[in-house]
This record gives structure tokens, C-alpha cells and sequence, in this order.
């Protein structure tokens, strides 16, 4: 029998079965819009309404203003100016490359800082602005000014930029800034720093970056859709960094700087009563402006291939014998331990001999000094009076017994760099160069050679401690308040009064190795040293250190204060390749002095 063509049923069937289905997936996809809009609006609800809030409002960094820093008397010496540098926003800007090259008409630009420039904006993100050049001249920002609307994506701001008002003659002192590397932004607190921040490099700059340095604050910004901006709130505000007040008067600053003339070399001048540094100079210095927005490659290659190594810091880096200037301490250690006195006599020949041996230890002048007290071997600077007198001490007790003053040791300043010199002992030399103690070698550690190396930092703070008579004022930059302790050292008064005598004759008497300095306003104490720079055979002991070219001359030392009886300055001076401590060191001494004592004359 033949199958009917038409089958309503069957129809019907498939029909109703394609409409469930249809009816099921229409279903299942409001179901699944229903879901979704229910996970985008309940759940994850949080989450949007922060991504839309971030996009209308805007938080961004409001940098803190750097400390300032003053001296003494209150005059400005680090200050914060207004510059302005050229940024883009790659996503804003066309073809930067093109731009770039039409900018350099009125913006040049180096090589190096395209270079620079290309590798940035490979890291950049595309919406975050990179800058170009820092520090445009008044002149770059006007001429772009008129032209920016040839420049989409670029634009000009204000910054504060760090400038130093007295950078040669500070520039030790105070150091510098720089922008952040980018391992120290890695370590650094992000809350506090940002990736284009400047930090101290050197000097009080670095050592009190964290105070100078500030709290920046968050300015919020409120745009519309089309990115407008509808209003601006501070929503915490910056707190600038500190202010750092010196203890250092600006004016002896210069007039020490002034006094070398055209020699280089360290001097430190400090209150004896209260361990505050009032002039502090390494010279040659530099321009510490240069560094601020990183210095060009001819000027560093300039400044790292200077025979006078002007970036070296000579008064806390600088290391030298100490050479005579350590025979008013060995006198004292002499005079402490009761092996000299007061009526103690020595006969100088001319040389002194370990007993049982033939080397001779010469003195600096021909045929000796003949017999000589205290004061007197002070005076004239006798060396076999102390190559004796520290035969007899010992190496142990000569360096047990210098280590009170501070040699050997860092004196903790308030300045980055400092460097620790070398107090020699047996143990020193047993653990650094694998050998035993010698006994010439504790002979020529009493006129200060040998192994001998201290800093001119030490040197200030051994000379202020003599001359508050064992009262420890340690040293510091930044005005504080400094308790005082006595040296650990049961020293009879007798002893520095006759030790002080000793320096005063030094300056004051006819036979003082630096009469020329003698004062007719006040009376200086003092003692000369020379620090060797190369070892003399016999035969040129005697020779005139004149007669030598300069880069092997003797290194001249000078310390002293005043006034002796009641000191209000204490000064080192160490003038190098000067030849004589008296002649050399010791004018540039008495500039200080004078400058201090004396300002208006």
C-alpha cells in the first residue's frame, strides 16, 4: 500500500520538536545573559565600580620640595628653582622621530640624548609622558611655545630643580644630587620615591638624603568621558623635607679655600668646645651644578682625567702619613706612661740606633740639636727624641694609647665616604700583610711613618680632643646637640699644660720650627709635619725638598689653635706635594685663624 504524501502528524511532530528546541536555546541564552549580567552587576560589582572611578578620577604624585640647606649665619647655599623640561605622550604624539628632528632647531639635542631618547620609549608605556630634555633655557621654552601646535604629544612643565649657590667652593661639602638609578628605585620605599626622583649622591646630600628628601602628596583629578577635566582637589598634600642648618660659616669656608692659592690639598677648621666643623675644604673642587640633571661626557671625562683629581674628597678620602704633627701625642703618651718629665733631658746627635744594630735614624737636621727638654723637642721638631722615646713606649702602648684620639678609627661624621686610615699595630700587620712587628718599625712610628695613615678628618678630631685637654666633642656638620664625655684617660693637667707649652713655643719661640706665623693679637699653638710621598735613600736626607719635581715633594702638614690658653678653633691644614709643613701648611693655617679671629681686618 503507498505511503500517504502528506503525514499532518509526523509534521506536526518535527515542528513542535524544532520549536522546543528553539524555544530551549532562546532560554538557555537569556539564562546565560541573565548570568552574565548578573556576574558583571551583583558580583562583580566591586571590582567595576573602582575601574570606572579610576577612570574618572585621576590620582596623581604631587613631588615634596628638598630640604634647604644653610650655614651657620642663615645664608642660603642649596636652594630649590623653577626649570622646565620638554616631555611627549607617545600615544598622542605622530611620528616622533620626525618631530624630533624638526624640535632639535630650537631644542638641540645631543647624539647621546637621541639615543637615550629611543631606548626610553621602547620601556615607555605609550600613555605615560617620557621626557625629552630637562633644564630648557627661558629662550627654548618660548620658542616652543609659539610652535607647539606643530608638535602634538609634546608639551612643556615646570619642575623644581636643586641648585647650589656656592658649588666649587661646597661642592665636597655638600655633594649633589642626581636622578635615582634604577637599582636604588628597586630598594627604595615606592610610597616615597618615584622612578624619575633625584636623590643625593654624595656628601650631606646622600648622608641625610631621607630627611631632605620629603613626603610627596596625591593630587586628585575628576575628567568626564571625553577626558575633561571637571575638577582638582589636593587629596594629601606634600610635606617637604627638612631643613638642614650647618655648623659651617660660609665666609672661613671661602677664605680657607682661598688660602691655598694655587696649591691643592685639605683643611678643616673646628670649635675644639663643641666638635662643630666651621670650614671644611678639599681642593680643587668642581661645579656640583653639573651633576643635577646628569653631566655631559666631556665634562666628567675632564673632570675623572684631571691630574688634580678635583671629584676626590682629600679631608675625609685623603690618606697621609701623619709624619711630626704626631709628636705632641707622643709626648704626651711619654709624659702619661712616666718615661719623660718635665725636667726629662735628651742629647740629640743627629741619628738614633737600635741598641745592637748599625742602621742610623736620622734626624732632619745635620749633626742635631743637642740637649733638648720637652717643650724644646717639640719646638724644633727633634726626631731622635722620638725615635727614643717611642722605642721605650713600644709599639703596643704607642698605639693603645693614640687610639683615644681617633686614629685608626672612623669619627662618625655627618658626611658619606668617609675612610678609616691605618693606626699599625702588631696584630695590623700580622693580619693584613702576614709578617711580625720589627723594632724600626715602632722607631719611625714616633715621628709618624711607617705604616702610618690618617685622614684629615681624623686629624681634626685627634687636635680638637688635645686641645680641650681629653674633652671628646665628636665632629658634626649639621648643628645638634653633642654631649660631651672625657677622653678614658686618667692624664695628669700638668701634662697637657707642658705639651701645650711645647706648641706654643712652636709658633712662639725663636727657635720654633713656625715662628713665621706668630701672632701679635693672639697666641697660637701649632706643630709642622711633612708626610713622605716617596722613601729618601741616606744620602738624600739632607737635600732640599725644593729640588725635587713637585708630584714628589714631600706633603706639608700644619695643626694648630687658638687662642692657646683658652681655644676657640682648631685647624688642620695638609697642602700637598708642599714640601715643608712651616712653610707651606702653615701660612695657609694662619689665613684661617686670622679669618676667624679676625673677620673684619
Amino acid at each position: 500500500m503507498a505511503t500517504p504524501l502528506k503525514q499532518p502528524h509526523v509534521e506536526r511532530r518535527i515542528f513542535q520538536q524544532r520549536l522546543w528546541i528553539s524555544v530551549l536555546i532562546v532560554v538557555l541564552c537569556f539564562a546565560l545573559l541573565l548570568g552574565r549580567y548578573f556576574y558583571l552587576q551583583v558580583i562583580q560589582h566591586g571590582y567595576y565600580t573602582e575601574l570606572a572611578e579610576k577612570n574618572r578620577i585621576k590620582r596623581n604624585r604631587i613631588k615634596a620640595s628638598r630640604g634647604l640647606i644653610y650655614d651657620r649665619n642663615g645664608v642660603l647655599l642649596a636652594d630649590n628653582v623653577t626649570a622646565y623640561r620638554l616631555l611627549v605622550t607617545p600615544e598622542k604624539a605622530e611620528d616622533i622621530e620626525q618631530q624630533l628632528n624638526a624640535l632639535n632647531a630650537i631644542i638641540p639635542m645631543t647624539q647621546q640624548e637621541r639615543a637615550d631618547i629611543q631606548e626610553a620609549l621602547q620601556y615607555n608605556p605609550i600613555f605615560k609622558p617620557l621626557i625629552i630634555k630637562d633644564k630648557l633655557s627661558d629662550q627654548q621654552v618660548a620658542a616652543f611655545a609659539v610652535r607647539q601646535h606643530r608638535f602634538p604629544g609634546f608639551h612643556t612643565e615646570p619642575y623644581l630643580i636643586r641648585q647650589y649657590r656656592y658649588p666649587v667652593v661646597l661642592s665636597h661639602v655638600i655633594g649633589y644630587v642626581g636622578k635615582i638609578t634604577e637599582q636604588s628605585y628597586l630598594q627604595a620605599d615606592k610610597q616615597r620615591y618615584a622612578a624619575d626622583d633625584y636623590v643625593g649622591k654624595t656628601g650631606l646630600e646622600r648622608f641625610y638624603e631621607q630627611q631632605l628628601h620629603g613626603q610627596p602628596g596625591i593630587l586628585q583629578t575628576v575628567i568626564n568621558a571625553r577626558g575633561k577635566v571637571l575638577s582638582k582637589q589636593i587629596e594629601a598634600a606634600p610635606s617637604n623635607g627638612q631643613q638642614l642648618n650647618l655648623t659651617l660659616d660660609l665666609a672661613l669656608q671661602q677664605a680657607a679655600y682661598d688660602a691655598f692659592g694655587d696649591n691643592n690639598g685639605s683643611a678643616i677648621a673646628v670649635n675644639p668646645n663643641n666638635g662643630e666643623i666651621l670650614a671644611m675644604v678639599s681642593k680643587p673642587g668642581f661645579d656640583s651644578n653639573l651633576f643635577i640633571n646628569g653631566i655631559s661626557h666631556e665634562d666628567y671625562q675632564n673632570l675623572i682625567t684631571s691630574p688634580d683629581n678635583p671629584l676626590f674628597n682629600r679631608s675625609i678620602k685623603g690618606g697621609y702619613e701623619p709624619g711630626s704633627t704626631i709628636k705632641p701625642y707622643m709626648a704626651l703618651a711619654g709624659l702619661y706612661y712616666k718615661l719623660i718629665d718635665r725636667d726629662y733631658r735628651y742629647f740629640s746627635k743627629g741619628f738614633f740606633q737600635l741598641p745592637g744594630q748599625d742602621r742610623k735614624y736620622h734626624d732632619w737636621k745635620r749633626g742635631g740639636h743637642g740637649e733638648v727638654d720637652v717643650v724644646n723637642s717639640l719646638a724644633e721638631s727633634v726626631n731622635v727624641f722620638y725615635y727614643d722615646l717611642a722605642h721605650r713606649l713600644g709599639i703596643d702602648r704607642i698605639h693603645d694609647f693614640l687610639r683615644f684620639f681617633g686614629f685608626g678609627r672612623l669619627t662618625g661624621i655627618d658626611i658619606s665616604g668617609e675612610k678609616q686610615g691605618i693606626l699599625p699595630s702588631r696584630e695590623w700587620k700580622r693580619a693584613f700583610r702576614n709578617m711580625v712587628w720589627f723594632p724600626g718599625e715602632t722607631v719611625i712610628a714616633g715621628i709618624g711613618q711607617g705604616y702610618f695613615v690618617i685622614t684629615p678628618i681624623q686629624m681634626a678630631q685627634a687636635l680638637a680632643i688635645f686641645a680641650a685637654k681629653g674633652e671628646v666633642n665628636p665632629l658634626h656638620l649639621v648643628q645638634q646637640e653633642i654631649m660631651p664625655e672625657p677622653i678614658p684617660l686618667a692624664i695628669d693637667p700638668a701634662d697637657w699644660q707642658l705639651v701645650h707649652d711645647g706648641m706654643v713655643a712652636v709658633v712662639n719661640a725663636p727657635n720654633g720650627t713656625g715662628r713665621a706665623i706668630r701672632s701679635e693679637d693672639y697666641l697660637i699653638a701649632g706643630k709642622s709635619g711633612t708626610s713622605q710621598v716617596y722613601g729618601k735613600s741616606e744620602e738624600d736626607i739632607y737635600k732640599k725638598s725644593e729640588d725635587l719635581p713637585k708630584e714628589l715633594r714631600n706633603h706639608a702638614l700644619f695643626i694648630a689653635f687658638a687662642p692657646a690658653d683658652k681655644p676657640q678653633i682648631a685647624v688642620v691644614v695638609v697642602a700637598e706635594h708642599g714640601s715643608s709643613g712651616s712653610k707651606a701648611a702653615a701660612p695657609i693655617a694662619k689665613k684661617i685663624i686670622d679669618a676667624y679671629l679676625q673677620p673684619e681686618s
